[in-house]
C-alpha cells in the first residue's frame, strides 16, 4: 500500500514508473475497511471475511470497481 497526497500525485508516479493507475481508496474508506476486516480478529471464532461478506463490505465503501472483486483471479 502507498499513500499519496493527491491523486496528481498518484498520476505522476504511475506515469513515471510507467504503472498503470489502480483504483484510489482514501483514508476514511482505508479506516472503515480495516475495521471491517479485522473487527472479529480478536476473538476465538475470528476468520477472514467470504467473498460475500467482501462484497458487502467493499459495496458498503463505495469500492465497485472490479479491481475489488474477491473473486477475481487476476487484475485487470
Amino acid at each position: 500500500m502507498l499513500l499519496f497526497r493527491s491523486e496528481e500525485h498518484v498520476n505522476r508516479w504511475c506515469l513515471d514508473r510507467n504503472l498503470p493507475r489502480r483504483p484510489i481508496i482514501n483514508l476514511q474508506q482505508l479506516w472503515q475497511l480495516a475495521l471491517a476486516w479485522y473487527e472479529n480478529r480478536l476473538t476465538v471464532d475470528s476468520r477472514r471475511p467470504d467473498p460475500d461478506e467482501i462484497d458487502a463490505i467493499f459495496a458498503r465503501l463505495g469500492l465497485t470497481d472490479p479491481f475489488w472483486n474477491p473473486r477475481a483471479t487476476r487484475i485487470g
